[in-house]
């Protein structure tokens, strides 16, 4: 199955914001190429936010082009076999973090954004970090840092905080 494939079953088997879910629909029907930075009226992204074991911290990244605090994520790449895959290699990228693990029930929102280089429809899961991990700045992040629940919104925009209160209702 290819990850196009994959992300049409994983978006029709999702059961929240439903008008989003069928835009996200819509879009790869009307463009093959929708899972790829390539399509520039947009794309299917990936991201994951990093909890920690005791689900009291989450892990936000100081993004290098954007200057702001977000969750791990970003493209799909083609070695990439489904957006569960994509969106933890994008978070182990990132964090620095092994052995994260996806939260099962697979996605646990959805936000469409506009960046520099087009709209990200972009998929959001929920790992966990593992006991004693450790992180390390990327490339890709100016920062890297643990927040108790309650700082993420002095730091964070709205759609960090949408997924943190939709991972506290997924645990």
């Amino acid at each position: 199955m290819s990850l196009y494939d994959d992300a049409v079953l994983v978006l029709k088997g999702y059961e929240d914001q439903e008008e989003l879910r069928q835009a996200y629909l819509e879009h790869l029907a009307a463009h093959p190429d929708g899972m790829w930075k390539a399509c520039k009226d947009g794309h299917i992204t990936a991201s994951a936010m990093v909890i920690d074991p005791s689900r009291e911290r989450v892990l936000l990244t100081l993004h290098k082009k954007l200057r702001m605090w977000l969750q791990m994520g970003g493209h799909c790449e083609p070695a990439d076999e489904t957006l569960a895959a994509a969106a933890l290699r994008e978070a182990t990228e990132e964090s620095g973090v092994a052995g994260l693990a996806l939260l099962p029930g697979g996605p646990v929102r959805l936000d469409r954004h506009h960046t520099p280089c087009a709209w990200h429809l972009d998929v959001q899961y929920t790992a966990v970090a593992p006991a004693g991990a450790v992180e390390a700045i990327s490339d890709e992040s100016l920062d890297l840092r643990w927040f108790a629940y309650a700082e993420v919104a002095t730091v964070a925009d709205e759609s960090v905080v949408r997924l943190l209160e939709a991972t506290r209702a997924r645990l």
